[in-house]
């Protein structure tokens, strides 16, 4: 046992070839999720932004309010025209959200995918601590722990990469699902707004 180094570069380097893989896929996707985690939380920031302040010429919103459906009919009523502005408004709304959300599907698929890989990494160190004592002929801590070791730490390298994309994508998932609900609020009143101010009456006055 004191010829193992309980580190996670340590078990990597003593581990064989194939929980070495297993662990350098889960050491990137872990990366990979840390990197999507990032740009999630500052698109949400910014959108989040733009949510407050919509009517700012800069906002994220600008193009969403200003979207107007094609050959919009003047001689319709105003509840009409309202349906028209807010399909246009949600259609672009709905290009800027899965913009946006782009990178979580991918969180889910490591979170649901990670513990598996771990697994099999698992699987692996403990076929090869009976290989060895089988080997060995014997069962000795000495020819077990090095397997053990390699199962455990596949293991834990896939609980790292699966637990912070379970969280991510829920957290922060649920954080767009909220926007997303007031920009359709926003868009449902400026919807009117606008189906007012383009009707005949409302540009006379």
């Amino acid at each position: 046992m004191d010829s193992l180094t309980l580190t996670p570069w340590g078990l990597f380097l003593q581990a064989g070839i194939v929980v070495k893989a297993v662990m350098a896929a889960l050491f990137a996707a872990s990366i990979w999720c840390w990197i999507i985690i990032a740009e999630s939380l500052i698109k949400l920031r910014r959108l989040r932004r733009a949510l407050d302040a919509p009517d700012r010429a800069d906002g994220l919103l600008g193009r969403i309010l200003a979207a107007e459906p094609d050959g919009l009919d003047e001689q319709k009523g105003t509840a009409e025209r309202r349906a028209s502005f807010a399909r246009e408004m949600t259609r672009a709304a709905r290009r800027l959200l899965a913009e946006a959300e782009r990178g979580l599907p991918n969180l889910a698929v490591v979170s649901s995918v990670a513990p598996f890989v771990g697994l099999f990494g698992t699987v692996w160190g403990i076929m090869t601590s009976f290989a060895g004592i089988a080997e060995a002929k014997e069962t000795s801590l000495a020819i077990v722990a090095p397997g053990i070791a390699e199962a455990l730490a596949a293991t834990a390298y896939g609980l790292a990469a699966a637990i912070p994309a379970s969280i991510g994508y829920n957290r922060i998932g649920a954080a767009f699902n909220r926007c997303g609900q007031e920009l359709v609020d926003l868009i449902d009143e400026r919807a009117g707004l606008r189906a007012r101010a383009a009707s005949p009456k409302g540009r006379a006055s």
